[in-house]
């Protein structure tokens, strides 16, 4: 039985030929490749006031904006604790704390009221994580910011291609960070990359992520290396390689087209889906969103059994995400009242969606859904 996929990387021939010109340059290590995408990224987000770096992962991505943020050891950050792991994994890789807040019950992203009430001497930061297709209110965390003196980290992890009243995602936030990870929008075979507001953020970014080298990423970029150098900070193996730059470059020339289909099969999904009883769907129309993927909501007694259903008929399914607080390493985590995660994480439900999903491919899916609630139904 072929199993339909939660994702599915938009692999074509393109992509194959550009790491393949990359692979026959014979420079595997950060390079003019990297600095291309740097430059494309840059020109795509319309970020006229904001500087890109680009790392080796995601996960590399919020440690070193974390760090940029002077976030260290006795520090604490406020985050979602519906949130993905990595988050949590580089608070504590600074020697800071998560503070775990709780979310908006329609939009999945942090709760503002509720992280007023978590806000201490200690907090150095705040993460906010747009979730898929629902973005944060973002002018209300720049006040917040504000209000507090705090740094902002806008993880973009599920936003990229997205606008925000009219900005795109990376060109308006303090710190915010994207990750090209396989199963993202778009792919790098793996990759992040931050978007700061400063050259001297950039330099500082630039020797972090090679192991504190000092030399000049203008030497990297032309596909050479300085042999002298100096170390004044501490620092990390976190560059990006030209091939997967090379794969980056690909992808990012396509995004109209990723977006475009992206939109069109999560607007199908919500048409159809909303008729079954069972079913919550997101609300949002989609306007001005790349979704990275597509949630529904099912009812807790209802949830595991449906995934099993679907998984039976060749239907694979995700849940994103378990909350920090369920794991064993935060379970004494700080954290406020957390009854609207608590409620999300035992209903949420990620459907198959990839860039290249045909309409009976959908289908399929839907068909299978609505079968398993008219069983539910009859049994009743």
């Amino acid at each position: 039985m072929n199993m339909i996929p939660v994702f599915k990387p938009f692999i074509e021939q393109n992509e194959i030929n550009k790491v393949a010109e990359a692979l026959n340059m014979g420079w595997l290590g950060m390079g003019s490749y990297v600095r291309d995408f740097e430059e494309k990224i840059k020109d795509y987000l319309q970020a006229k006031n904001r500087y890109p770096v680009a790392v080796s992962t995601g996960h590399a991505a919020l440690h070193l904006s974390l760090m940029l943020a002077k976030v260290g050891p006795g520090d604490e950050v406020i985050t979602p604790a519906f949130n993905n792991i990595a988050d949590f994994q580089a608070i504590l890789a600074t020697g800071a704390r998560p503070v775990f807040c709780d979310i908006n019950n329609d939009t999945l992203c942090i709760d503002l009221d509720k992280a007023e009430e978590l806000v201490s001497t200690k907090t150095k930061a705040i993460i906010v994580m747009d979730y898929d297709c629902i973005l944060c209110d973002h002018d209300r965390v720049e006040k917040f910011a504000k209000k507090y003196n705090i740094r902002v980290i806008h993880d973009a992890a599920h936003s990229f291609g997205s606008k925000y009243k009219g900005k795109m995602v990376g060109s308006f936030s303090d710190i915010c960070m994207f990750s090209f990870d396989p199963v993202k929008t778009i792919t790098c075979i793996d990759g992040g990359l931050i978007m700061v507001k400063s050259q001297e953020e950039v330099n500082a970014l630039h020797e972090m992520r090679l192991i504190g080298m000092t030399q000049p990423s203008t030497t990297m970029y032309n596909n050479q290396r300085a042999w002298t150098y100096d170390v004044k900070r501490l620092g990390f193996r976190y560059h990006m390689s030209n091939p997967h730059a090379a794969i980056g470059l690909s992808q990012l020339s396509k995004m109209e087209k990723i977006s475009k289909a992206r939109r069109t099969i999560c607007r199908y999904y919500n048409e159809k889906l909303k008729e079954i009883e069972i079913i919550t769907t997101p609300k949002t129309n989609f306007e001005d969103i790349t979704p990275f993927l597509y949630y529904i909501r099912v009812p807790r007694n209802m949830r595991d059994d449906l995934r099993k259903y679907l998984y039976n008929v060749g239907i694979d399914t995700g849940i994103h995400w378990q909350p920090g607080h369920f794991f064993t390493l935060f379970k004494n985590a700080k954290k406020g009242d957390l009854t609207v995660t608590n409620k999300i994480a035992d209903e949420i439900l990620s459907l198959p969606l990839h860039s290249n999903m045909t309409i009976e491919t959908q289908d399929i899916i839907i068909n299978a859904i609505a079968s398993f609630s008219h069983l539910e139904v009859a049994q009743v």
